[in-house]
């Protein structure tokens, strides 16, 4: 996987976003120039004691690669257990140091987790010697101090504990909509000689391109802007219609549950139609209804098996088709 930061000029990411960036959406963005892709986040300390969990929150296949598996833990032995689960079946593992919500503040993990250092550099030593496999990533996801020497003494301490690269979101955990500190993250990459990604309002390929150039990143990792346009990263402005007919492929094929299924479309055509169509389509509750809208609005067919494999039943908790 991080072969990905010597071949490529600029390696193109799909974010870790919760309840979104699951398989069905990582096998779609990979089909439209995505290069490495990450799980959503998931609760270490669940995923060690719970298969139920493990089920729920961890799927792929062989062609989910390469996969970052990303993890929110506050304790050395959750994160390398969680690690030793998903080792044989991803890319790396990545700790999120960076989910500015409330509820995981409170709950000690996310970004909390930047106001202890020598914590999170024990999470990652502890975890790279239980897996000893170099060509396994571990990594970290952060957000910025608005003190830029604090932030570099952060990132230098996290490339001593053996991390294979870093991701910064270039804002603060209390920043929401401020501009991204672009001058901060190229400040990161003249610190350290680990492979850094820039994260934070890149809406487009160009953009993509632009911030690559002001901060010397290797990659970009983009989620709001990919969740409502896939296409981004071939190059597209909006989401163009063959990128909606393959996410109606995929998931006959996947068999995600219907709510995901929609709640996706409806960011993907957030652009594309009017506002009255917008009423329309996000009030449809069935996924043949969805279906029959899209071929008929956007002109494309698809095959009559994949039209009947969309009458199955799915189980409403996870996705999977009832027999």
């Amino acid at each position: 996987m991080m072969d990905l930061f010597e071949t490529k000029p600029l390696v193109k990411i799909c974010a870790p976003m919760v309840r979104y960036s699951r398989l069905p959406f990582r096998q779609l963005v990979r089909e439209y120039g995505c290069d490495l892709a990450f799980s959503p986040m998931i609760m270490a300390d669940s995923f060690v004691k719970s298969q139920k969990y493990r089920d729920i929150e961890f799927t792929t296949h062989p062609n989910d690669n390469p996969l970052i598996v990303q993890f929110a833990a506050k304790t050395p032995e959750e994160f390398a257990e969680a690690a030793e689960y998903i080792y044989n079946d991803s890319s790396g593992i990545d700790l999120n140091c960076g989910c500015p919500q409330r509820w995981a503040i409170q709950d000690g993990i996310g970004a909390c987790m930047l106001n202890k250092p020598e914590v999170v550099a024990d999470i990652l030593r502890q975890t790279r010697n239980r897996i000893p496999d170099v060509e396994y990533s571990v990594s970290v996801k952060i957000r910025i101090f608005r003190d830029l020497e604090r932030t570099v003494d952060l990132v230098r301490q996290l490339e001593s504990a053996g991390i294979s690269f870093l991701s910064v979101h270039g804002r603060t955990i209390k920043e929401r909509s401020e501009p991204v500190n672009w001058d901060t993250i190229r400040t990161i990459v003249d610190s350290v000689s680990i492979p850094v990604i820039a994260n934070g309002d890149i809406n487009s390929l160009e953009k993509a391109y632009a911030v690559q150039e002001a901060t010397r990143v290797k990659g970009v990792m983009v989620a709001r802007a990919l969740l409502e346009n896939p296409g981004l990263f071939a190059g597209h402005s909006k989401t163009p219609a063959s990128c909606l007919k393959r996410w109606l492929e995929i998931n006959v094929e996947l068999g995600t549950h219907f709510t995901i299924f929609h709640r996706h479309l409806i960011h993907m055509t957030e652009s594309i139609l009017t506002k009255s169509e917008r009423k329309i389509f996000n009030g449809l509750n069935n996924r043949e209804a969805v279906i029959d809208w899209l071929c008929d609005r956007f002109e494309f067919q698809l095959s009559q098996c994949t039209r009947l494999e969309n009458n199955t039943v799915l189980d409403d908790s996870t996705g999977v088709p009832l027999m």
